[in-house]
C-alpha cells in the first residue's frame, strides 16, 4: 500500500490552533480499560500536534509522540513546551517504529490509522507492546448528518472538491478490529460517545481548512472555500457554534 502523498505539514499551524483535542470524558473512559495510568510507557504514532501525547503526559504517563512531518513535530514540541508537559518526539513512520521490542504499555493512534500501510504498522504495534499491552485507536469525528453545521460546511467543500471521498463519515471503523485481531492482539474492545464541541467560526473555519479535502485544494480554491464558509456561516448561525463529534475507539490486547 502507497503512502499518502497528502503533506499535512502545510496545515500544522491550522491543527495546532483550530483541531479540538480528545476530552476529558475519553481518558476517563480509556482509562477504565488500563490505559493512561501514571507511570505507563506511551506510544503515539501518528501523532500530528501532539493532543494524544500531550493528554497522556498530563496523566503523568512517559509519552513518545512520532510522526513523519517536521511541521507537525515542531507545533507538537511547542505546544508540549507551552502547557509545561514533557514528550519526546520522534519523526519516523508508523511501519519503522525505531525502537526496542516490548518498549511500550499502550500504543496509540488518533485520527490516523487510515492513513498507515495498516497490516504493516499492526506489527510493528504488537512488536512493540509489552505482554498486557494494549494498542489503541481512536478517533474524534466531526458529525455530517442532514441540516448539521458539518454537512453544510461539507457541501461548500464539495463545490470546490467534488472528487473528495470523506465526505459524510459517520466516524466508525469497525473493520480496523481486523488490522489489529489480524496482528495477534486479542481481547478487542469498542466504545463510543458523542459530544459537541463550542468552536467560533474562526475555529471552525480553520477546523475545516485543516482537513485532507481543503489540502489537496490549489491555494486559489482553499482561499475561496475559506471566504465562501466564513460568510456563510456568518449569515447563518450563531457565534460560537456548537458541533456535534462522535468519539470512536477501539482498543486491544498483546496477552
Amino acid at each position: 500500500m502507497a503512502r499518502p502523498s497528502i503533506d499535512f505539514g502545510q496545515a500544522a499551524d491550522d491543527y495546532a490552533r483550530h483541531r479540538p483535542g480528545f476530552p476529558v470524558r475519553f481518558y476517563e473512559r480509556v482509562l477504565e480499560y488500563g490505559v493512561g495510568a501514571s507511570g505507563q510507557a506511551v506510544l503515539d504514532i501518528g501523532c500530528g500536534t501532539g493532543t494524544l501525547a500531550r493528554g497522556f503526559a498530563e496523566r503523568s504517563c512517559r509519552v513518545v509522540g512520532l510522526d513523519p512531518s517536521p511541521e507537525m513535530l515542531h507545533q507538537a514540541q511547542a505546544l508540549a513546551r507551552e502547557e509545561g508537559f514533557s514528550v519526546d518526539y520522534v519523526r519516523s513512520w508508523a511501519e519503522h517504529l525505531p525502537f526496542r521490542d516490548a518498549s511500550f504499555d499502550v500504543i496509540c493512534a488518533g485520527q490516523c490509522w487510515h492513513w498507515f500501510d495498516r497490516p504493516r504498522a499492526a506489527a510493528e504495534v504488537f512488536r512493540l507492546l509489552r505482554p498486557g499491552g494494549v494498542a489503541m485507536l481512536a478517533y474524534f469525528t466531526y458529525l455530517s448528518d442532514q441540516g448539521t453545521i458539518g454537512q453544510i460546511s461539507e457541501e461548500v467543500l464539495l463545490r470546490f472538491n467534488p472528487t473528495w471521498p470523506a465526505a459524510g463519515s459517520e466516524g466508525r471503523f469497525p473493520f480496523f478490529v481486523d488490522d489489529l485481531t489480524g496482528a495477534g492482539l486479542t481481547q478487542v474492545d469498542v466504545f463510543e460517545f458523542v459530544v459537541d464541541v463550542p468552536l467560533s467560526h474562526a475555529a471552525w473555519v480553520g477546523r475545516m481548512r485543516a482537513c485532507n479535502g481543503v489540502i489537496l485544494m490549489s491555494p486559489e480554491n482553499a482561499a475561496a472555500f475559506d471566504s465562501e464558509l466564513s460568510e456563510l456561516l456568518r449569515q447563518r448561525f450563531a457565534d460560537p457554534l456548537s458541533i456535534p463529534h462522535r468519539i470512536y475507539t477501539i482498543l486491544a490486547r498483546r496477552l
